[in-house]
This record gives C-alpha cells, structure tokens and sequence, in this order.
C-alpha cells in the first residue's frame, strides 16, 4: 500500500431528476432544503453511505475492505473480534485500545477512511476513537428547488383483515415526493496527515473516485429517481499539509445557471468553468469526471 503524501481538496457536482436525493425525517421524509434560501440540501452522511455500499460491493467484504457501519451491524461485537486479533493479545495492557484501534483501521475500509467512534463497548474491550482523512460537507444545490408531492395508488392491501375493510376494492392512496431537477455542490477534503495515521492509501483514494464516479449506478431507487455524477474536481498539493487554502481553491470554479429565468430541467442549463490560471502554481487541478 502506497502512502498518502498529499493534501487533496474536491468538488463533487452530482444531480437529480425526478426524484428525493436526500429525505429529511423530521419533514415527513420530503426533500432537505434550506428554509431561508429555498435550496436543496444532501448530508453528508448520505454520501459516505452510498459510498461504503458501492466498496461493498465492489470489493465483497475483502480482506481489508470490509465496511464497519451497516446495516443490522453490532458495532461492539466488531470492537469485541477485534481484541481476538494476535496484534492486541501480544500488546501491553496499556496498548491494547491503540492495538485495537490499528486492528479496525486494518479491518474496515469507513473506519480508515472516515473515521469512527469505538469506545462505546466494555472498558477493557474498546478501540478509542479515530479520525478519518476524508470529510465531506453537506452538498447544496446551486439553485433553489422546488419539493412536489404526488399521489400514488396501490392496488392491493396487506392483510385480509385490511382488505375487509376495502369499500370497492383494494386500492390505497400513498404519497411521493420529488424534486424536478436540482444540480448539487458537495466539498470534500483529503488529510495527508491523517491517512498516515490510519494507514488509508493511494489504493484507497483511488476506490474513493471510484465510488463518487459511480456510486449512484449501484444504489438505483424508485424514490431518488436519477441521480447521476457530473464533475469530480480535484486539487492535489505537493506537500503533506497543503500550499493554499481550500476555499481559495473552491473559488476558482465557477458553477452558474445560463438563463435564471428559466427553471432548470437538466444539467445542460448550467456552466462550470475553472479558473486554471490564478491556480496556485503547487496545486494541481485534476478532472475526474
């Protein structure tokens, strides 16, 4: 495994149509939006998990590659089977947490790469704590959305007892929440010096743009519609801790709506353009998608 030797610092623009990227429950699951600027909003969280289910299964639960947080896991039992590992065994008492802690680095490709909280077993069995080299923030539309409900039937019931209950027939109404379209801005940041500390690698990084390029084709849903990757932009550093800050960085890609009076209904409605020439000359600009 290669080392990471540089700080990276992302744009991800991903979109959807006719769909709900990102429901809020607190809302009756409709779109997240931003109740001041009427603006779409996706969690990041919502990203890391299509992100750990496109490693899922794309690795199949490897040697290395398995994912920590998912679904019907118990997390303390993971601590717990890591402290069977010979690594912890052979450590002194007062290394155990930090032998343990390595062991699920090793083990779990999210606990390396976006870090995790792992002291919620017993006290003589828990890994600490870790912080993860990638971090995303929320991704927000570039224009303000607009949240449509839509009435559904369903043309049958669940129990004989509900269908007795039917007048006419076994239909029931249910409703479904969409977004038109809304094109989505997510930032994203690599620590070189935090891989080093959790072993996450070049390899990984690259299974990283691999999930952000195609993430979406494995996580197809009736409820999100389609959603789609448009632009990976990248800034790679020539140093450990950086040569510019991030949102300097950010600042030079432009992403801008061609007619404002018109509502959007695709990708093409919009321009992005780079300002490659006022990049830092120790930065890189890399297009992955």
């Amino acid at each position: 495994m290669n080392k990471i030797n540089n700080r990276y610092d992302f744009i991800y623009i991903f979109d959807v149509q006719d769909g709900n990227p990102n429901g809020d429950p607190d809302a009756g699951n409709l779109p997240r939006m931003d109740a001041e600027t009427g603006e779409g909003l996706v969690s990041d969280v919502c990203l890391k998990r299509k992100i750990r289910n496109y490693v899922q299964v794309v690795k199949e639960c490897a040697d290395g590659y398995d994912i920590f947080i998912k679904e019907k896991a118990v997390l303390n039992k993971a601590i717990e089977d890591a402290y069977e590992d010979e690594r912890v065994k052979n450590a002194k008492d007062t290394d155990k947490t930090d032998a343990a802690r390595d062991v699920m680095c090793s083990r779990y490709f999210d606990v390396r790469t976006f870090g995790a909280v792992m002291s919620t077993g017993e006290k003589t069995k828990n890994a600490g704590q870790v912080r993860g080299p990638i971090q995303l923030t929320f991704s927000r539309s570039v224009s303000p959305i607009i949240s449509q409900e839509h009435s559904i039937t369903r043309m049958a019931v669940a129990s004989t007892k509900e269908s007795d209950k039917q007048a006419g027939g076994n239909r029931t109404i249910g409703r479904k929440s969409t977004v038109p379209y809304g094109l989505y801005v997510a930032r994203g940041f690599v620590s070189a010096n935090l891989a080093q500390q959790t072993g996450f690698s070049e390899e990984d990084l690259e299974l990283v743009w691999a999930a952000l390029s195609n993430m979406f084709d494995c996580d197809r849903s009736a409820a999100r519609g389609l959603m789609s990757a448009r632009r990976l932009i990248v800034f790679k550093h020539n140093s450990v801790l950086g040569n510019a800050p991030a949102n300097k960085l950010f600042d030079l890609v432009s992403i801008e709506q061609i007619d404002k009076e018109k509502a959007s209904r695709s990708f093409a409605d919009y321009r992005i353009s780079i300002d490659r020439e006022n990049c830092p000359a120790n930065v890189e600009i890399i297009e992955i998608i």
